[in-house]
């Protein structure tokens, strides 16, 4: 069994209903983390538009502290770090207008240590490469 992210609010490659983005309510969607590796110590989760217009694409949320006994990540105890909208927690998708079809990519990483503080995405990705035991990715679409 590998590491799975999935959600009831939309499948694998599909639309992202509007009331999760920006132009909606802005709420977090639904998100279910199943099959965690054996000796994971935490999990973490990042949400990652790369085709926003910027060259690093744009992180929309950052979570940390997740234990591994997770299943549903609402119900669970974490913390947030900064979204490159410049601030700690979720923020909804709001390609420009016209942009076309963005890829909002939902990463969980099984981790073998817990993550210091609450790094950015690239802060994270570059400092616990090696302690990954596993990452699964469910990735949501939205257009405006």
């Amino acid at each position: 069994m590998a590491l799975m992210i999935r959600s009831a609010d939309f499948s694998d490659g599909e639309p992202i209903p509007k009331r999760f983005t920006a132009d909606g309510e802005n709420v977090t969607p639904s998100l279910v983390v199943e099959d965690v590796p054996p000796g994971t110590v935490e999990l973490a989760l990042i949400c990652h538009d790369p085709d926003a217009p910027d060259p690093d694409g744009f992180t929309h949320w950052t979570v940390y502290g997740l234990p591994p006994s997770t299943t549903n990540i609402a119900d669970s105890e974490y913390r947030e770090g900064p979204n490159d909208a410049g601030s700690p927690g979720w923020y909804g998708p709001k390609p420009p207008a016209g942009h076309g079809t963005h890829h909002y990519a939902f990463t969980v990483y099984a981790l073998s240590k817990p993550v210091d503080g609450s790094p950015s995405r690239d802060e994270f990705l570059r400092s616990n490469v090696g302690v990954m035991l596993g990452q699964a990715t469910l990735v949501g679409t939205y257009s405006r």
